[in-house]
């Protein structure tokens, strides 16, 4: 497996053969985290560059035409940021071990599970509403609440509708998970490790980060991810996080490097 990929400037990575991931530095931003979690398990080697969060990133806008991360940039292809495309892209570049399934009911599985995490209104896109709107209600004036809010489409009807939708996601992973142990299967779908087990592992952390001798984060972050919805802490089945740490432990690396 390589180790986590070297930091390179943007006019590095520009002219960089090879595999070059831009990622949020210091942050374990889900859509990133899973990225880099692919790109492990396939034992693809890349270089990371950094998105600095609320800073100028206007050399990596010249460069991929986004100033958020991921994104990944294969040779002289062009950018893709989109989950979905980055996925794709890690499965062409290492086709082994496969992490998209050939069977089409069990691809079409990894991809729509895989939107309730990652696409709009999906568990990551919801908890990070949910944590705009604790900012909104308790530090308005902070400089990066006004960000935030307006780079996420902030909306409060939105937030509050947010922690239920989290709610049934989870809940709708663990009937999952436990249909997959009931007929003896260790993960998500299908008998091996898919790219949805690599996403859950990732955006897990939105529930319960990893502890911090395994993911090192700033305090602030740490706490931010902490879930404070009632119903939503009800709702998490310590299964699918026992799965987390599994598919940590044995596929991803660890510690994660931020």
């Amino acid at each position: 497996m390589p180790a986590t990929g070297a930091w390179i400037d943007v006019e590095t990575a520009r002219t960089a053969p090879g595999l070059r991931l831009v990622l949020s530095a210091g942050v374990p931003g889900p859509w990133g985290e899973s990225a880099k979690g692919i790109c492990f398990a396939k034992g693809i080697a890349y270089a990371r560059v950094a998105q600095q969060v609320g800073g100028d990133n206007d050399a990596l806008r010249a460069w991929t035409g986004r100033d958020d991360a991921p994104v990944a940039v294969w040779n002289d292809e062009p950018p893709r940021h989109h989950w979905i495309d980055i996925a794709l892209l890690a499965e062409r570049i290492a086709p082994t071990p496969k992490l998209i399934p050939d069977d089409v009911e069990e691809r079409a599985m990894v991809f729509g599970l895989g939107r309730e995490l990652c696409g709009e209104f999906g568990l990551g896109w919801c908890r990070r509403l949910a944590l705009v709107h604790q900012l909104m209600q308790v530090a308005p004036q902070l400089p990066i609440t006004g960000y935030l809010a307006s780079r996420y489409g902030y909306d409060a009807a939105l937030a509050e509708a947010a922690s239920r939708r989290v709610v049934e996601i989870v809940g709708a992973f663990s009937r999952r998970f436990a249909a997959q142990r009931a007929a003896g299967r260790r993960y998500l779908v299908g008998d091996s490790l898919t790219a949805l087990d690599v996403w859950w592992a990732a955006f897990a952390a939105m529930l319960e980060p990893l502890p911090p001798e395994l993911c090192a984060m700033r305090a602030d972050t740490r706490a931010a991810y902490a879930v404070r919805d009632p119903a939503v802490r009800a709702a998490i089945d310590p299964a699918l996080m026992e799965h987390r740490d599994f598919v940590y432990h044995t596929h991803l690396e660890l510690p994660v490097v931020l």
